[in-house]
């Protein structure tokens, strides 16, 4: 009788014990969208602040169909009813850093049991991008022939007859440490970068190295390059970008693709008739590129 009545207490109290651990435990699940595959080296990972301070729910990854390789995660119940805000950031894998990095690209504010996570959101970059204008010119201002123009592009504005900012309304990002523009020019299907920028006027990363530019130069003090030398693998430079596409990404810092990242605020095909030095916009395509969705607790 003693053995039965003490089995039945420990039944009890791991009963008991069962209760008391799923009253204290919750579970945060994310629905989100137009995730991109990072790559090895990288991961996403989810916070949600709780009295002004960021706490990890969990890190996962993106395959190439934009499939989250997890989207529930358990955490403390008291804490997850207590969280303010919901952001995701892109971090190093490993990460020894305990803080979020500063490469944040949703946020959202909860409002009872869920969030709408987007870029919109103060913790991650406050702007949709939607009112950013712009394009280019095609020109090769770093060689001495004129056969050669429409083998560069150069985000600048010459219709006024002086070169002016090419990419109007474009944030500053010299201060939004965890990322950057990046211009491309996808070829054939191969993207291949005119260099990193934070704002649209001044010289881009390219500027001071020869890159793919000829030798007379830099060029103007704007984003853009010539494709004239040092073309990579199956390429032939110079060339002629007309049917190529113009892109300008927004890229996390740091950034190990050498393709576009998922945010694009502006792109637009070359027109087989565009003259050199004629100033050709760009289409604004930031809405239909954002990555969104909703965070439930």
């Amino acid at each position: 009788m003693k053995k039965i009545l003490f089995t039945l207490l420990a039944v009890t109290v791991a009963f008991y014990s069962c209760d008391d651990d799923d009253e204290n435990t919750g579970n945060l699940t994310l629905d989100i969208s137009g995730l991109s595959n990072l790559g090895d080296g990288y991961l996403y990972e989810g916070w949600v602040i709780v009295d002004g301070s960021p706490v990890s729910t969990g890190t996962f990854s993106v395959n190439d169909e934009g499939v989250l390789s997890a989207t529930s995660f358990e955490m403390d119940a008291a804490m997850l009813a207590a969280a303010t805000t919901f952001v995701l950031s892109i971090e190093p894998s490993p990460d020894t850093d305990a803080s979020p990095s500063a490469t944040k690209i949703l946020g959202g504010d909860f409002s009872g049991t869920s969030a709408s996570a987007s870029i919109m959101h103060a913790a991650a970059f406050g702007t949709g991008f939607s009112g950013v204008t712009g394009g280019y010119i095609l020109a090769t201002p770093t060689t001495t022939v004129d056969t050669d123009e429409a083998s560069g592009v150069w985000f600048l504005d010459n219709s006024s007859g002086s070169p002016a900012i090419g990419l109007t309304n474009l944030p500053d990002l010299s201060n939004q440490t965890g990322w950057t523009y990046e211009g491309w020019a996808v070829m054939g299907g191969t993207p291949v970068s005119t260099g990193t920028f934070n704002t649209a006027a001044g010289f881009d990363d390219n500027a001071t190295t020869t890159s793919f530019k000829g030798d007379d130069g830099d060029g103007p003090a704007f984003p853009g390059e010539d494709f004239i030398q040092n073309a990579p693998t199956g390429m032939t430079f110079p060339t002629d970008l007309k049917g190529a596409t113009i892109v300008v990404s927004i890229e996390p810092v740091p950034d190990n693709s050498t393709s576009p990242f998922v945010l694009k605020p502006l792109a637009g095909e070359v027109p087989a008739a565009l003259a050199n030095h004629t100033f050709q916009t760009m289409d604004n395509i930031a809405s239909s590129t954002y990555p969104s969705g909703t965070v439930t607790r």
